[in-house]
């Protein structure tokens, strides 16, 4: 039964409700000290949030969830169902990790056999259930961008309860497992240079400057969620991510405010140089202020003849920005989530979250196909390396399209060895292709990995975002001696 699609009414016939499927006792819970029943929740609006933690879209939703949690804690229960898509996701100790990686408050129920995506009859992630006061099913809102919808179901059903007396006042459950206090809160990309580290310390909201030993130089970032440009810790990033640099210049792809980020390395300050702050959907427009552009997850960044390439995950394509004249553009992809070949413009890529450029040619990461593509320039067209599908992924080496990834997150280019190094994240893995053969085997090291998504080089030494861990790792390429840096002020 679902809800009317977006912009319009909302009805319902009576005579035709269903009542909601029971939660089942038997599956893992998060976030609660003891399952979640619906009859408990007589009452109360109940919206089930099926969702899966490696998806954009998903990720995308959660800041509505949050909104609507905060306007009503008394009479809406929100419970996070979790249908994964990946063989990792289905580990409910990497599940606890992605819940406080995505800061999700709510109570969250681990599904890997998908019994309640068949009872309720769920099609895609995301997906919102509503249920009302008397355990009825409402309608489901597929994808994500339903704020507004949701709102405006949620308040008339509590306006409509509280008239007729069915309402009931109770705060929402919560019980969260807090992470180690450490430095580091799941830090998502790393940078060197000659004689500096960058972190993207994404958990906590800033980027650090360190030395290669991890010794914190500078912190640009409050440590607080929001867009606000000023010097170091006056400012405020939201999730930041991938980084590149440019002469005095460090760009930052600041994925939760959509927008790109500029920092002065000698001055310290902090400017925003791409997006409005808010999300937006474009096909193929192009911007000559880019501060006019609102951009979707920009998630990686790389540098090549005066052009920044920016990986626009939640859009599914990769973006060029220029550096000598302003305007920003979409450079490829179609939009439409698949692995597809072809021109850069009608070529398909699903959820890019790395690009690295060499040899005049763009490689790209594709998160969701588990795939390595890459984009000529000088053809402009896209081919892919390794990768076969959507649903096509594993943990295999092998020579390009044999080898089998699952949602690689991390790319660095090793030019002296002529070799691509991949953090394979769900595999939590560090593999290599050789460019010339593209021979794609894993990199063993004595030191345990827990879904890496950042990796980069300096010389022979490695730097990976061991992300899960909170730790930022340094691996001698030619002895395979691993350490764990000591991120700490000076």
């Amino acid at each position: 039964m679902p809800l009317a699609p977006k912009g319009q009414g909302y009805t319902m016939n009576e005579a035709a409700r269903v009542r909601a499927a029971e939660l089942p006792k038997n599956l893992k819970w998060f976030n609660t000290k003891e399952p979640i029943s619906l009859a408990s929740q007589r009452g109360k609006v109940v919206l089930l949030n099926f969702w899966t933690s490696s998806s954009i879209n998903c990720m995308h939703a959660l800041p509505d969830l949050r909104y609507l949690e905060k306007k009503y804690p008394q009479h809406l229960a929100v419970i996070g169902v979790h249908s994964p898509k990946f063989a990792n996701e289905r580990d409910p100790e990497q599940l606890r990790k992605a819940i406080g990686r995505h800061h999700v408050r709510h109570p969250v129920v681990n599904d890997p056999e998908f019994y309640l995506w068949r009872a309720y009859g769920i099609k895609a992630w995301p997906s919102a259930v509503l249920i009302d006061t008397h355990g009825y099913v409402l309608g489901v809102l597929r994808g994500e961008g339903r704020r507004q919808q949701l709102d405006d179901l949620i308040g008339a059903k509590i306006t409509q309860a509280e008239s007729k007396g069915w309402l009931v006042a109770a705060p929402s459950v919560q019980a969260r497992i807090p992470e180690p206090r450490t430095t580091l809160y799941f830090p998502g990309k790393v940078l060197a240079s000659p004689h500096s580290l960058y972190i993207a310390d994404s958990g906590r909201n800033r980027v650090l400057h360190t030395y290669h030993d991890g010794k914190i130089r500078r912190v640009f970032g409050s440590g607080t969620a929001g867009l606000v440009d000023g010097r170091e810790t006056e400012a405020m990033f939201d999730n930041p991510q991938g980084m590149t640099i440019v002469g005095d210049y460090l760009y930052v792809a600041d994925a939760g405010n959509h927008a790109i980020r500029r920092i002065h390395l000698k001055s310290g300050e902090v400017v925003t140089v791409a997006g409005t702050g808010k999300q937006g959907r474009y096909e193929g427009e192009t911007f000559r202020d880019p501060l006019e552009a609102q951009l979707n997850s920009p998630w990686d960044l790389a540098y090549d003849d005066s052009n920044l390439y920016v990986a626009m995950t939640g859009q599914h394509q990769v973006w060029r920005m220029s550096l000598s004249h302003p305007g920003i553009e979409r450079f490829a992809g179609s939009g439409r989530e698949d692995i597809e070949d072809g021109s850069r413009t009608t070529a398909c890529f699903a959820q890019p979250s790395a690009v690295a450029c060499h040899d005049r040619q763009l490689f790209v990461l594709d998160a969701q196909a588990s795939a390595l593509r890459t984009l000529r320039f000088s053809g402009e067209s896209v081919s892919t390396l390794v990768g076969m599908g959507l649903f096509e992924y594993g943990d295999r080496d092998g020579v390009g399209r044999e080898a089998r990834l699952q949602y690689p997150l991390g790319l660095a280019v090793d030019r002296a060895r002529k070799e691509l190094w991949i953090a394979d994240t769900f595999n939590s893995r560090i593999r290599r292709m050789n460019l010339a053969t593209r021979t794609v085997e894993h990199f063993d090291f004595k030191h345990p990995l827990d879904e890496p998504r950042g990796l980069t080089l300096y010389g022979d030494k490695l730097f990976v975002a061991n992300t899960n861990a909170h730790q930022i790792v340094a691996v001698d390429l030619n002895t395979r001696a691993a350490e764990v840096l000591d991120v700490r002020e000076g």
